[in-house]
């Protein structure tokens, strides 16, 4: 393995040595222990979710779990004659108890199907786990690690559902240069999650001759932004970028609006930064008319989103968040491979050839299947946060990019020969002529 690759590379080998030493203590085969185990070819479908319903990103967790029970709840737990029984257990957003708890679920509960976890760096973690155990099958909606499904893929850890870090930002980053921006600040939450959001924009940003001029990284449950904030001038910045995750971000919404930023500064965010499950906790305007770049509208005007939208608010009397639509259409990635199968997913490399195979023509997200490597296709949105007709805050779509892949605009080849984002690298210098490029180079790139 390159050490040289950063951080995330590091954390995932410290992930794989954990699972590798984990598998022999138990002495673990299949799911279960048993031909059948959790999944098979009758019987229950067992599975196993893991969602952080403690801690920093609990709201977003509890979120992850409504989504999850309500596919169920409205189209039966019952799919091609095979009943799905769902445990859940509390990953706290903790790497360390993400693998504590997954092997609880597969050796004690015998589970056969793993769903989450939210945060990326558990994601490493659980993905380390699954390669070491390669009869259960992982569906990931919320672990948006980019290596996931680039360099390091794990076969049985799909992302049904789910999404690649740095794929909105990459976007964001060209809109900003060909806004005229020409030098901007970003700051972002100091782990692979944020190192990630922080290069799709870098990179793109820079493909279009803009300047980053400033990184900033703040650790995840940061409490105080204004160390942060007062290093931004907004005379020598045309704009910056943020992400921020989970109890962080009201506070960073706060903060910018407090410190007079909003209006001097353009700022644009990732999607969590003004996630729902984060708006809904403020009642004040700090955030309306903010924008930020996402794969998730709850505000888009497409049947899909407009039904599990309304279904949501009528079960639990709020407005869903992505984390909601990530499991929601997990439910509903897993009921079309099952149903497909005819309820037999005894052959766990047929059920995931089925699984990769699924294209969702209207999710909450949108049209949504995977590509070659595994990485999700779907529509990118602009947004901007607004008030709705009943007085809540939720984010509307200003524009619509559809069909992004991981690889935006780049060929896939040679974006896989850079490493991934990290915070020694950040993609802003590369590349250095229009050969990367699959279409679009950008003006003045060169040949």
């Amino acid at each position: 393995m390159n050490l040289c690759l950063g951080t995330a590379r590091l954390r995932w080998a410290a992930a794989m040595t954990v699972a590798a030493i984990a598998a022999v203590a138990a002495g673990c085969g299949g799911p279960g222990g048993g031909d059948e185990g959790g999944a098979g070819s009758k019987g229950p479908i067992r599975v196993g979710t893991l969602f952080p319903t403690s801690g920093t990103v609990a709201a977003a967790g509890t979120d992850m779990l409504n989504g999850w029970r309500l596919w169920w709840k409205l189209h039966g737990s019952t799919v091609a004659g095979r009943k799905i029984e769902s445990t859940q257990e509390d990953t706290a957003g903790d790497p360390n108890t993400t693998l504590t708890k997954a092997r609880k679920l597969v050796q004690q509960n015998e589970v056969g199907i793993t769903v989450g976890p939210l945060l990326a760096n558990e994601a490493y973690a659980l993905a380390g786990y699954l390669k070491e155990n390669p009869d259960v099958v992982g569906l990931n909606p919320a672990g948006s690690s980019d290596d996931l499904s680039q360099r390091k893929r794990v076969d049985n850890f799909v992302r049904a559902g789910g999404w690649q870090s740095s794929t909105p930002t990459q976007p964001a980053g060209a809109w900003a240069a060909q806004q005229g921006w020409k030098r901007a600040i970003t700051l972002c939450t100091d782990y692979a999650f944020g190192y990630e959001n922080c290069g799709g924009f870098a990179n793109t940003f820079t493909d279009h001759g803009g300047k980053v001029v400033k990184q900033l990284y703040s650790p995840l449950g940061t409490s105080d932004y204004s160390s942060y904030l007062a290093q931004i001038d907004p005379k020598s910045v045309d704009g910056v970028f943020v992400q921020s995750v989970g109890a962080d971000a009201p506070k960073f919404i706060k903060a910018w609006s407090d410190l007079g930023l909003k209006g001097k500064v353009p700022l644009i965010t990732n999607e969590t930064t003004f996630e729902q499950s984060t708006l809904r906790g403020i009642k004040n305007d700090d955030p309306v008319g903010l924008e930020s770049f996402g794969h998730y509208a709850e505000g888009a005007s497409t049947p899909g989103t407009e039904q599990f939208v309304a279904a949501y608010k009528k079960e639990y009397g709020q407005l869903p968040s992505y984390y909601s639509c990530s499991t929601y259409t997990a439910a509903q990635w897993l009921s079309a491979a099952v149903t497909q199968l005819k309820g037999d997913i005894g052959d766990t490399q047929e059920l995931l050839k089925t699984l990769n195979g699924v294209k969702l023509q209207d999710t909450c997200f949108g049209p949504m299947a995977l590509d070659d490597h595994g990485g999700t296709v779907a529509n990118v949105y602009m947004r901007k946060v607004a008030r709705s007709s009943d007085g809540k805050l939720a984010n509307e779509v200003v524009k619509t990019y559809p069909n992004v892949s991981q690889f935006f605009n780049y060929k896939p080849d040679a974006f896989l020969d850079q490493p991934v984002y990290s915070r020694e690298y950040q993609g802003t210098d590369w590349p250095t002529n229009c050969d990367a490029f699959a279409r679009a180079c950008p003006p003045g790139m060169g040949s």
